[in-house]
């Protein structure tokens, strides 16, 4: 009689225990929805705060320029290479033209062997350059020298302050990896080469500024450098402003990765190598190791 009274109310305590767990399931799983409604409303407050204090923000002059339009470039092709007979005709016009205010510390005269000049060429280049001698000679003394391969482009001012003396006050940015060290690359030089116009109604430019668009602000110090047959080129390409930016625009994206060409090539070579490695290590994983994959150890006990 006892056990039938306890198997009748463990029936009965049951479905009490059921809807408790029911219950307690619910609760949790309502817990979880208000924390996450909960997050989701924090995190679109934040967003919707940052917004407007973004929009509150004053806007400055020096963030207002027009992006430069992309142009076609024959380098920037997974396998293609720098146009040489561009960056030749670049560093011409860098040589005439841009050198006379604008330095290139980091490339020296042996960079441009056998990719602008060969070698007798380049060391009759650098020995047009005086080049203070690193080492002083015998007497303690400092002197200058004939340039050679090693030496580095020499600069035009001896140092900043003379730079900014000859120029206003402005400082030319150093040109050796120029390309790398603005927004634009390639275009933003040949944009900004290109660029120069009148001002429009309403902007006022200082008297010894110019004003380009594609540069922050759109006062430049920098009067503009090019136009039609500043130059002549000596493999007889017509130097319209057009080309000459283009060149010099090529010229100055070498320089910023001189090792470009031979990276490519060695992309290339590592591609073959690896692609000829993955079918030979998936040949032995197949052929060789698939046995030792699929076979079974068993345990026979004794008898």
């Amino acid at each position: 009689m006892a056990s039938l009274l306890g198997r009748f109310a463990a029936r009965l305590a049951t479905p009490v225990a059921r809807a408790q767990s029911t219950q307690a399931g619910a609760s949790t799983t309502s817990s979880t929805w208000r924390a996450a409604m909960g997050l989701c409303g924090t995190v679109a407050v934040g967003s919707g705060a940052a917004l407007a204090y973004g929009e509150m923000l004053p806007i400055l002059a020096e963030e207002e320029f027009v992006h430069p339009p992309h142009q076609l470039w024959n380098h920037l092709g997974y396998t293609e290479t720098f146009d040489h007979a561009s960056i030749r005709r670049g560093y011409e016009v860098y040589k005439q033209v841009c050198a006379a205010c604008h330095s290139m510390d980091r490339i020296a005269f042996r960079n441009m062997v056998d990719v602008i000049y060969t070698e007798a060429e380049v060391k009759q280049i650098a020995a047009e350059y005086d080049v203070v001698n690193k080492e002083p000679n015998d007497n303690g003394e400092t002197f200058t020298r004939p340039g050679k391969l090693f030496d580095y482009f020499p600069p035009p001012y001896p140092n900043e302050e003379a730079s900014r003396k000859a120029n206003g006050g402005a400082l030319p940015p150093d040109l050796s990896v120029i390309v790398k060290a603005r927004h634009g690359n390639e275009d933003y030089i040949f944009s900004l080469l290109t660029g120069y116009c009148d001002a429009p109604a309403g902007v006022n430019i200082p008297e010894d500024k110019y004003f380009n668009p594609y540069f922050p602000g759109g006062a430049i110090s920098m009067a503009p450098p090019l136009y039609d047959e500043i130059i002549e080129y000596t493999d007889g390409t017509p130097a319209s402003q057009s080309q000459l930016a283009k060149d010099v625009s090529t010229f100055l994206a070498w320089t910023a990765e001189p090792e470009h060409d031979d990276r490519k090539r060695m992309g290339l070579k590592a591609i073959v190598v690896l692609s000829l490695s993955t079918m030979f290590l998936l040949y032995i994983k197949r052929h060789k190791w698939s046995t030792l994959k699929s076979r079974q150890v068993l345990y026979k006990g004794s008898r």
